[in-house]
């Protein structure tokens, strides 16, 4: 039954290919391992097996096509003839039966050496583990505190699926019937990568993992003349160590809360991309059911005097919040009111909420909530309605600087700027001017796919960096190519030297794709005017990178899924 629906989405792929054979789609159609987690009659206990079988409580569906096309794509679903809890526990279940190797593999290649035995910074990572687990336990005692709360009753689920994920992967199937715990050193790591990153210098680490200036990531909201359609598109910027990527689809049959009403949960269906291990996006780009699009660049706080308010108790830190609220809101300032709640300062994020519920192709009455603009500080999160400013410009673009004035200044962007120049300000930034230039360009998919993977910067006077030798930079792109950089250049901040980083994808919907859950999507560094990545050529071929193709140079894909 599964290997047939396979066979569906392919042929969903050919006749896509047929009418848009100018982008060179195509789609890699893998062996697909199929798993359900089922309660067994003898024992009463949950067990995995193999293939699909009817009375599951949750069922997976995998194909491993990184060789061909650089994604895995699993689609995992539940069964709303059992509790929430234990459909929530299974999902995480199923999802380590089907994918245990590519998760030792990334963590092999991402967290192996993170806080381990053999590392100098070792009162850092016991402030690290304190941290995690003194959160983990505030977030528990919320959740008995409040049982009746939508909120804490899907953080609840979300904290069952990860115990599910590790349990499953470590073939020690235990539902939790009361308190429970989660190792804080374990899986937790995979969805606290963003958060971490501000928790080193909120701790103290030594020596941090972020550059100065360093970039994460680029999105662009388009909209086509006369409001044709409304393109929304995302380029992750990431270690290349990270390139293990999973395509994922998550249908879950939870309620909205546990006061016993059926309400089905709004974002119930999410289709998203991913990694190993990690039960949200990470990048972060979903599709939800309730109609929202969402997703994100970072911001970062270079105001140390900010981190007083990242603490671990009264907060809930950003991957599990933007879970939360992809899950329960059904409008674009909902969502917005939901994140803001126990801002953990960690994470900090430009969040875009895109609304197709108030999009209608050639409509321009549009009045607001089709577009709201949310950005996290620590101690502060602003947001508000631009739905006028993209439907007057006609798009929006997202490069790691912050837009409101209040968090740019708090942030301590406008120093930066006083210190290193315009490269840090908001309409001077090398990516705001070719987004500001090359937006114009983009009049369908083919045009939007070549602007979210332009990089040209050894031809591009605004890639030109100023104070670095050479002048041209690979980091001054919409899709950046650090390790172009050369090893023995000049520069003025770490973001723009030699780096093992760059943009690592690209995803984009639009009006008719995301009804279905559909995107295109990329893997990889941008090669469209540049020499494809490659491991075995690269400054960086002995940094691990178990599972990785050697050369990445694979096309765009249209990413279909079973009905």
């Amino acid at each position: 039954m599964a290997f047939r629906q396979n066979k569906t989405v392919c042929a969903k792929m050919s006749t896509f290919m047929k009418s848009l054979l100018v982008l060179g789609l195509f789609w890699g159609c893998g062996r697909a391992e199929i798993r359900s987690a089922v309660i067994d009659k003898g024992s009463g206990k949950l067990t995995v097996v193999e293939g699909y079988h009817e009375g599951f409580v949750a069922w997976a569906n995998f194909t491993n096509d990184i060789e061909t096309s650089g994604w895995s794509f699993l689609e995992i679903t539940t069964s709303s003839q059992y509790n929430d809890r234990i459909q929530a526990y299974a999902a995480g279940v199923v999802e380590a039966a089907v994918t245990s190797e590519l998760i030792y593999k990334h963590w092999m290649n991402t967290l192996m050496g993170y806080c381990g035995p053999f590392v100098s910074d070792s009162s850092y990572c016991e402030r690290l583990k304190a941290f995690i687990k003194a959160n983990l336990e505030w977030m528990q005692e919320q959740i008995e505190k409040q049982p009746t709360s939508p909120y804490w009753y899907q953080a609840h689920l979300v904290l069952l699926q990860l115990k599910g994920l590790e349990d499953g992967y470590n073939d020690q199937l235990s539902f939790p019937t009361g308190h429970f715990s989660i190792n804080p050193m374990g899986f937790i790591l995979f969805q606290m990568g963003g958060d971490i990153e501000d928790l080193e210098s909120a701790l103290n680490k030594s020596s941090q993992t972020r550059p100065l200036g360093s970039g994460s990531c680029s999105a662009l909201i388009k909209l086509l003349p006369n409001n044709k359609d409304l393109f929304v598109s995302h380029d992750t910027w990431n270690t290349y160590q990270a390139m293990l990527r999973i395509m994922k689809k998550y249908r879950f049959a939870f309620k909205a809360s546990s006061s016993g009403s059926n309400d089905p949960l709004p974002g119930g269906t999410q289709a998203f991309s991913s990694y190993p291990g990690a039960i949200f996006s990470g990048d972060d780009f979903y599709i939800l059911s309730s109609g929202l699009v969402t997703l994100e660049t970072t911001i970062g706080n270079s105001n140390s005097t900010l981190w007083k308010f990242v603490q671990p108790t009264g907060t809930v830190m950003e991957w599990l919040r933007n879970i939360v609220a992809n899950r329960l809101a059904t409008t674009a300032k909902e969502w917005a009111e939901i994140f803001r709640k126990y801002n953990s300062g960690t994470y900090n994020n430009q969040w875009m909420i895109v609304n197709y519920n108030h999009f209608t192709p050639g409509k321009t009455d549009i009045k607001e909530d089709l577009f709201v603009v949310l950005e996290q500080i620590p101690g502060l999160v602003v947001y508000s309605d631009k739905t006028q400013e993209l439907l007057r410009n006609g798009y929006w673009a997202s490069f790691n600087i912050p837009y409101y004035e209040e968090i740019f200044n708090a942030s301590g962007c406008n120093e930066l700027v006083e210190k290193f120049g315009p490269w840090f300000s908001l309409d001077q930034n090398p990516r705001a001017q070719i987004f500001r230039r090359n937006q114009t360009q983009v009049t369908d998919l083919d045009s939007m796919i070549r602007l979210m993977r332009y990089n040209n910067f050894k031809e591009d006077p605004l890639s030109m960096c100023e104070g670095c030798n050479p002048p041209q930079n690979g980091e001054n792109a919409i899709s950046a190519r650090s390790d172009l950089n050369p090893a023995n250049g000049t520069y003025p901040f770490g973001a723009l030297k030699q780096r093992s980083h760059g943009g690592t994808d690209m995803k984009m919907t639009s009006f008719g794709m995301f009804k279905e859950y559909g995107m295109i999507a990329v893997s990889g560094p941008t090669w469209d005017q540049l020499p494809p990545f490659q491991w075995s050529t690269s400054p960086y071929k002995d940094l691990v990178h178990m599972g990785h193709p050697d050369v990445w140079n694979f096309k765009p894909i249209k990413v279909t899924w079973t009905p």
